[in-house]
């Protein structure tokens, strides 16, 4: 499979992904809370009008902003990932999470954010495919 069919490929299942658990979320009363593992993991409802752990709120359009210049200079670069899985997965799980969290923005002025860990603010799946890619990412060029 070509490199730029992988990335898109794997950001197109994190961006479905991303976006029925939001969908599923958002059925819930806001900051109704579903304890999976009580007092370690709950499902959440928030919505976040700012960055990770709620820097920027209401800075939306700049978060918009923010995520169209990351997902133009993924795309714009695409010829330059390496042909290789870990940089290609990063990429997808980068591109993939910050169009879901894009898709929200545009959307709704907020991100919907659901995993609760009780010692740490909420988040998403998209945060967290964008945190994964981004590791995959620095293990690659580190290994370089």
């Amino acid at each position: 499979m070509k490199k730029e069919n992988y990335v898109f490929l794997t950001a197109g299942i994190i961006v479905l992904i991303d976006q029925i658990a939001k969908f599923f979320v958002a059925k819930m009363q806001l900051f109704q809370s579903i304890p999976l593992i009580p007092n370690i993991l709950h499902f959440t409802y928030t919505q976040n009008t700012g960055a990770g752990f709620g820097i920027f709120r209401g800075f939306n359009t700049g978060l918009i902003w923010v995520s169209l210049i990351i997902i133009g200079t993924i795309l714009y670069n695409m010829d330059k990932v390496p042909d290789k899985q870990l940089p290609r997965l990063g990429f997808g799980f980068v591109l993939g999470g910050a169009i879901g969290n894009l898709i929200d923005r545009i959307s709704f002025s907020y991100v919907i954010d659901f995993i609760d860990f009780r010692i740490w603010p909420t988040f998403n799946l998209a945060d967290s495919f964008i945190t994964i890619g981004a590791v995959l990412l620095i293990i690659h060029y580190w290994k370089r």
